[in-house]
């Protein structure tokens, strides 16, 4: 009986992975909901491992991220034809992948070179100053570049602060998430929608409102909280006023404000300029001009390492782990995601159907509130930038119809892919970034369920209110 029911459950498990007709691509219609466990089983990893294995996973965690993209990568070659399998890979990490590490580390390394001196003390208004500056130069260098500059000062403002946790948190909210949504250099979602058609300053225009609501009432909620801790603390440590040593405010390592521009318009670069060349690796197409931009990205890193002098680096307490950690658990998302966003982009056709379903009425015309709480929802745990374009996708499209005749249903994608993004500490990679940072501080952070209590019981009421005035 035993081994009856184990060929029943073998069967059924073989039949919902198999797929149904032979294709050049992952035939994202003919995947069953069996395919996304490996991803599920990575996201759980992540939530539940420093949770309840922490010595373990601190010691393993990429081993573990190698196993789940093992467990994903294996069943495709076993499933599909040995090409459709390795193109599916390559266009995972080598078109995706490696040039998301390659822009994210060097940022990691060129601001880890600027040093903020100055005698600060983490008063309320100087916090609050900290995110407003975060909140702009999101804009400017992108969410990564500003949380990668300014997280380092911000922790030495708060050293001697006994309450310290709701500030990183905050911080992940503003400027590595929700700030950058004015630009398309501020987050790759509305980066991808530059290079896909969408103007410029559209979002500038159609966002500003929306967004400066969404990080004012943040900044407001911020500032209420941490005036109210730090008179707590002042009243328990009167001496916390105190400051033995006046260092004169100054900026270390300035030569890397060059290489940030230098990375900056590298991004642009590579949106405006079109050589018409490309080169194909294992089905990847790679154009030249997207070669050179990752080229220029590398040089600034190496340059930044070779020019900065090492006190700098020393007086931000810089350290290669947290790159090191965003890099291995992100190689097994990239890898495992494959399979969910092929089913995602299946549309109406996929395994999530009844959820793609939502975002068109019955009378055809688009849903925005739904576009704008799938979208978001979806790229809190899922690469927020191929989420955007499956929904841009699946809203027609037409960059030209998005950004006028159905503007609020593109404002509704753009604010999902960027605000959502904030919901868990996967759904940026800043996110990952700044926790591991402020970690390595010796700073306690909250676990991932408990990032999202606090995310989700002072993000989700801000998201309702947007939805109310804004998409309804």
């Amino acid at each position: 009986m035993k081994s009856s029911t184990s060929t029943v459950l073998a069967s059924a498990l073989v039949l919902g992975l198999l797929p149904l007709n032979a294709h050049a691509s992952l035939p994202g219609a003919s995947l069953s909901l069996w395919w996304a466990v490996p991803f599920a089983g990575i996201l759980l990893s992540i939530a539940l491992g420093p949770l309840l294995f922490a010595h373990f996973w601190h010691k393993n965690y990429g081993k573990v991220a190698l196993m789940w993209a093992i467990l994903c990568a294996v069943p495709l070659y076993i499933f599909f034809d040995s090409t459709t399998s390795t193109q599916a890979l390559a266009h995972a990490l080598i078109g995706d992948y490696v040039p998301f590490i390659i822009f994210v580390g060097s940022l990691y390394v060129v601001a880890g070179g600027i040093h903020l001196r100055g005698s600060f003390l983490g008063r309320p208004v100087l916090n609050t100053g900290f995110l407003l500056v975060g909140a702009v130069l999101a804009n400017f260098m992108g969410t990564t570049g500003a949380a990668m500059l300014l997280i380092r000062p911000l922790i030495e403002a708060n050293k001697k602060r006994h309450y310290q946790m709701h500030t990183y948190i905050f911080f992940i909210f503003i400027v590595a998430n929700i700030a950058g949504s004015l630009t398309p250099l501020g987050d790759p979602p509305l980066f991808l929608g530059f290079l896909r058609g969408v103007t410029f300053f559209w979002t500038a225009e159609h966002l500003l409102l929306v967004t400066g609501l969404a990080v004012g009432l943040l900044l407001c909620v911020y500032f209420l909280v941490d005036t109210i801790l730090f008179n707590k603390e002042v009243k328990a440590n009167p001496s916390l006023l105190e400051t033995k040593e006046k260092i004169p405010f100054g900026i270390e390592g300035s030569v890397n404000f060059i290489l940030l521009a230098c990375i900056v318009g590298a991004v642009l670069m590579s949106g405006f300029w079109k050589t018409g060349v490309e080169y194909h690796v294992l089905g990847v197409h790679l154009a030249l001009e997207s070669i050179i931009r990752d080229g220029i990205f590398l040089t600034a890193g190496i340059l930044s390492l070779l020019l900065t002098r090492k006190e700098y680096r020393e007086a931000n307490q810089f350290s290669w782990e947290p790159i090191l950690e965003v890099g291995k658990l992100f190689f097994g998302i990239f890898v495992t995601i494959v399979p969910v966003l092929e089913m995602l982009r299946a549309g109406h056709e996929g395994a999530f159907a009844p959820l793609v379903s939502l975002v068109t009425g019955a009378d055809g015309q688009p849903v925005n509130a739904a576009f704008f709480w799938l979208t978001g929802m979806l790229s809190s745990f899922l690469d927020n930038a191929p989420t955007y374009l499956a929904f841009f996708n699946l809203a027609g499209g037409d960059p030209q119809l998005l950004m006028t005749k159905e503007a609020h249903t593109l404002m509704a994608i753009s604010m999902g892919a960027v605000f959502m993004g904030a919901m868990t500490y996967i759904g940026n990679a800043p996110n990952f970034m700044v926790v591991s940072i402020v970690q390595n501080r010796g700073i306690k952070m909250p676990t991932f369920f408990g990032y999202m209590i606090w995310s989700y019981g002072i993000l989700i009421p801000i998201f309702l209110m947007l939805t109310w005035l804004f998409l309804m």
